[in-house]
Order: structure tokens, then C-alpha cells, then sequence
């Protein structure tokens, strides 16, 4: 089925109540967020843009890191809130029936709504803090900002010296392997697996997905665009996520 959240809603999905979502950044485009892959996103507009999130330019160019920490002051400027979307998943953890979401997104807009840290899986890290790529030391990306503020374009790692980059994870970058076995984990022991606002381009994450339909569990899929996966799903909806979910999660 494909297109509009059915009227009334089928009973596989109102029955669920061990539901792993997977979310990306369509959810949080509504908050302000440009996403990335989209018609309109941030790298297919520029697609120089996407070497600020590659490792191996970033810790070979210097200037990729000044503008790179420029990016990041400017966005930490930005005030953005929750979204329609990112409401009705904290509510379907309050209806009791969420397991888990595992984010693409870094922004922590999950948390902000109210969903429970323990609960999120950021399988691609946070902006909210920096991390020092030779010795692993964390800090705040506050306190970095305010490093570049004070006039250190590429402030280096306090401890050893070392580079500082976001504790997000960048393109060639090794994911988390106790992350990466959390989310598989969510999607093998659920009853229904809900991507919302994600192209499922980007692996291993979008492999949650053929994990989940391996275990017979239903798939709901929720994207603007088709993705490689919509024949996998029991429903896809490509009604807007902050109309779409409230109805698909209503408790």
C-alpha cells in the first residue's frame, strides 16, 4: 500500500507495541534542518558542501576544518525546536509502545521532544558535543565554539594537541561498533519497524530495514521520495511526517 495514512488505520499497526523507528533527516527539516539527499538538499545543491562531512579531507585540509567549524557556530546560532514528528514518537514512548529509535540525525531534536536518552540510538553521533580524533578526549561544542569565538579558527585538542572534530560520525569514519549492535539488536526484536524521513541510501543503516522484513515484522516506511526498500514495506506513506505520524502513531 502506498501513499496516504489509511482510514481507519490496518490492525497490525494499532496492535504493535514494540516498535523500532528509524528516523533521518526528513524528520527534522520541518524544524528548520535542511536535509541532505533530497531535491533540495544541502548536498545536492552543493555537492562541495559533502567534503566538510568526509574524514579524509577534513584531516588533510586545514581550511575544510576552519570552514567546517564556521558551519558549526553558524548553525549552533540557530534556535530549533521539536517538530509535529519528533512530538508523536515521544508520545508513542508515552502510549508505552516505542523500543527504540535509531537516529541518522545528530541534532538531538529526539531528546529535546521528550523522548527518553536511553531509548535513542545516534548511530551517527551528536553535534552537541566535539571529540579529539588522536586521544578521543570529549568536550562540549560549546566550549569549542567559544574557542573559534576567541579567535582559534581550528582549535586543537586540549589535552594532546590533537584535531577536533564534532562527535559525529563523518564519511570513511568507522561507526560505533557497540551502536551498530544496539540498532540491529532494535531492529531484530520489535514487532513493527517504522523508517521515517530517511532515503535508505546510507549503509549499514539501511539495512535495519531488510534485518527487520528477514523476522517478518511489518514495515512502514514514511518518505517524501521512493526509496530502495518500498517494496519491503506493508505501507508507504508519502504524506508530509508531521501530518502523517500523529495519525499513523495515534495511541
Amino acid at each position: 500500500m502506498t501513499g496516504v495514512v489509511p482510514d481507519p488505520l490496518p490492525g497490525w499497526l494499532t496492535a504493535a507495541r514494540r516498535i523500532t523507528v528509524l528516523s533521518g533527516a526528513g524528520i527534522s527539516t520541518d524544524s528548520g534542518i535542511p536535509d541532505f539527499r533530497g531535491p533540495d538538499g544541502v548536498w545536492t545543491k552543493n555537492p562541495e558542501a559533502e567534503k566538510l562531512a568526509t574524514l579524509s579531507y577534513y584531516l588533510a585540509d586545514p581550511e575544510i576544518r576552519r570552514r567546517s567549524w564556521l558551519m558549526r557556530r553558524d548553525m549552533h546560532g540557530r534556535r530549533v525546536q521539536p517538530n509535529a514528528g519528533h512530538l508523536a514518537l515521544a508520545d508513542l514512548e508515552r502510549q508505552g509502545r516505542l523500543r527504540t529509535i535509531v537516529t541518522q540525525n545528530v541534532d538531538g531534536l529526539h531528546q529535546a521532544a521528550g523522548s527518553s536518552p536511553e531509548r535513542v540510538v545516534e548511530i551517527h553521533g551528536t553535534v552537541h558535543a566535539v571529540e579529539c580524533l588522536s586521544c578521543r578526549a570529549r568536550t562540549s561544542m560549546e566550549s569549542a565554539l567559544e574557542r573559534v569565538a576567541a579567535g582559534e579558527p581550528d582549535p586543537a585538542c586540549l589535552e594532546c594537541g590533537g584535531i577536533l572534530k564534532s562527535a559525529t560520525i563523518s564519511f570513511g569514519q568507522m561507526l560505533d561498533g557497540a551502536t551498530v549492535d544496539a540498532a540491529v539488536e532494535a531492529a531484530r526484536d520489535c514487532d513493527l519497524f517504522l523508517a521515517v524521513g530517511t532515503s535508505l541510501q546510507v549503509w549499514p543503516v539501511a539495512g535495519l530495514v531488510e534485518i527487520a522484513a528477514r523476522e517478518r515484522t511489518p514495515v512502514v516506511i514514511v518518505n517524501a521520495e521512493p526509496t530502495p526498500f518500498d517494496d519491503l514495506a506493508a505501507l508507504v506513506v508519502t504524506e508530509p511526517i508531521g501530518t502523517a505520524l500523529p495519525r499513523l502513531l495515534a495511541g
